[in-house]
């Protein structure tokens, strides 16, 4: 009963869908042949601007350059393998499952029979729903080429035009052999959305993903000189382990064995990314959204999932520092640690990478995160932060070193806190951490063991600030090749290297250090 009544409702939607199409697609019926004649003929010379026309429900914001530049690719290469790498709300199935399509078959004539995989029949067949409502109810297509739906229904998965092209859906997996058994085989394929968080850590399971579109999917393609062979593969890239990130290393290889060997080159991979970056977070469609828009959105969802969503950062959650190792609790009175460092890693871009100024204290075998600014900012904010939390917590009775690592041009920063002392009438004694260091990855991984052994605390009057759950946020994300920004953990290191140092000495042992865990492991006899 409950699938009879999702089928319902989705009948229900299609309906109401194609309500909206005929609504939208309004046409001037007092226009001459010859005027309609000399519009399409201006129309189909500019995708962008053909596709605005004829789906003005769809193209509420003008195509992006992105939209663009792709389609152009895919309508002069009659045999190409395209990977759209695109982030979510880019409008990458609108183009890729209907847009471009209906252009070449419309527009081009070069379109017989496509075929749409979608991550399950269902989804398969939704898209292709998208075609069969556009031919049977968009006005201005009808008006211009004329009535084109022949028979077969989108909820059968299978529908064909009176000029004979076929449009065809399958689930992810399903055996695309049928396809191939008529006259005509696609040529045009698309696979859209297929990767699930289900099974991305499944290695096996993967590999015949990838296997399945590199064989069976592929080989419906007719094999002959002159065929027509367009795949496009379109997904947001999340993950190493996905479907598309092991096709884009396989893309990225043969366009370079295609360059060394001076043969022709059908792979193309299109990568974009909501934002240019993440200090101005300029978008990528500006028609779309505004810088405001993706700002705000950053701030309301965790780092990790914004990044993996909508920048095609890789980003595991505990790769090297679990979520479970993440402790928070009571903090002690500052006059009550064995030692206290401010450590900031501040960044030799104003606003470019995170700015991070860290305040934690050392008591017994305990690291505790006291205060995190964490921003993307400029010095002299974080400057600013620093003396108002000084004057507010009275810091000026409290012993507490204050540092900023780097090897040169420290003295520029350190002039950023000594300019605001110069308005307050007081200096707070920052100083260079001048000491070169072990590699960023090493030093930062150091300090699993401390988090492993639960003896790194946060503050949790702090757990719900948006520094300090950033500075979680990087620890969970941090891991070698992922991209993620690691300003804030490396100033903890930073910290702790210098509490451990400066009890050390307190207590007649200089020779204290951290080393990471591939050393401890390397030196143990029961690595297992």
């Amino acid at each position: 009963m409950a699938a009879n009544n999702k089928y319902e409702k989705l009948i229900q939607d299609y309906d109401k869908h194609c309500r909206r199409i005929a609504q939208a697609t309004i046409i001037n019926i007092n226009e001459s042949h010859q005027d309609k004649q000399k519009r399409i003929k201006e129309l189909e010379k500019d995708y962008a601007k053909w596709f605005e026309y004829y789906f003005p429900n769809f193209a509420k914001s003008k195509c992006a350059p992105f939209h663009k530049k792709m389609a152009n690719y895919i309508i002069k290469n009659k045999r190409c393998r395209v990977l759209a790498e695109w982030y979510r709300s880019a409008a990458k199935s609108v183009h890729i499952n209907m847009g471009i399509p209906l252009f070449l078959m419309f527009a081009k004539h070069d379109l017989k029979f496509m075929l749409i995989i979608g991550a399950n029949e269902k989804k398969a067949k939704k898209l292709l729903s998208s075609i069969q409502s556009q031919l049977q109810h968009n006005k201005r297509l009808i008006n211009d080429y004329g009535a084109k739906f022949q028979y077969g229904d989108w909820a059968d998965g299978d529908f064909a035009t009176i000029d004979g092209v076929r449009f065809m859906a399958l689930g992810f997996g399903q055996d695309p052999r049928g396809s191939r058994e008529d006259a005509e085989r696609p040529d045009y394929i698309t696979t859209d959305d297929v990767d699930t968080k289900k099974h991305i850590n499944n290695d096996r399971i993967m590999r015949e993903s990838v296997d399945y579109i590199t064989e069976d999917v592929w080989g419906c393609f007719d094999a002959v000189d002159d065929g027509t062979e367009r795949y496009i593969h379109a997904n947001n890239n999340t993950h190493k382990n996905s479907i598309t990130n092991r096709l884009k290393l396989y893309f990225q290889q043969a366009i370079q064995q295609a360059k060394n060997e001076g043969e022709e080159n059908i792979f193309y991979i299109s990568t974009v990314t909501a934002v240019k970056d993440l200090s101005s977070f300029e978008p990528t469609w500006k028609d779309k959204t505004s810088a405001a828009y993706w700002k705000n959105k950053f701030k309301q969802m965790p780092y990790r999932s914004f990044m993996r969503e909508y920048m095609h950062a890789h980003i595991q959650d505990g790769a090297i520092f679990k979520y479970e190792d993440m402790v928070f609790g009571e903090m002690l009175p500052l006059n009550k640690y064995d030692g206290l460092v401010f450590y900031g890693d501040l960044s030799y871009k104003d606003a470019g990478d995170y700015k991070a100024l860290i305040l934690v204290g050392r008591t017994g075998r305990e690291f505790h995160i006291i205060h995190t600014y964490l921003r993307k900012n400029s010095r002299a904010k974080c400057a600013e932060w620093l003396y108002n939390l000084y004057e507010d917590k009275r810091l000026e009775n409290i012993n507490i070193r204050y540092m900023i690592e780097g090897l040169f041009a420290m003295d520029d920063f350190v002039n950023d806190f000594d300019i605001e002392g110069d308005k307050r009438g007081y200096y707070i004694p920052v100083v260079a951490d001048k000491r070169s260091k072990a590699d960023k990855f090493d030093r930062i991984e150091s300090m699993a063991g401390h988090f492993e052994r639960h003896h790194v605390i946060f503050n949790i009057d702090e757990k719900n600030g948006l520094d300090q759950t950033t500075l979680v946020d990087q620890f969970l994300a941090f891991e070698k090749g992922s991209g993620a920004h690691d300003d804030g953990a490396d100033a903890v290191h930073g910290a702790i290297s210098k509490l451990n140092r400066a009890v050390a000495i307190d207590k007649g042992n200089e020779n204290v250090r951290t080393i990471s865990r591939k050393q401890i492991s390397s030196r143990s006899k029961n690595r297992y």
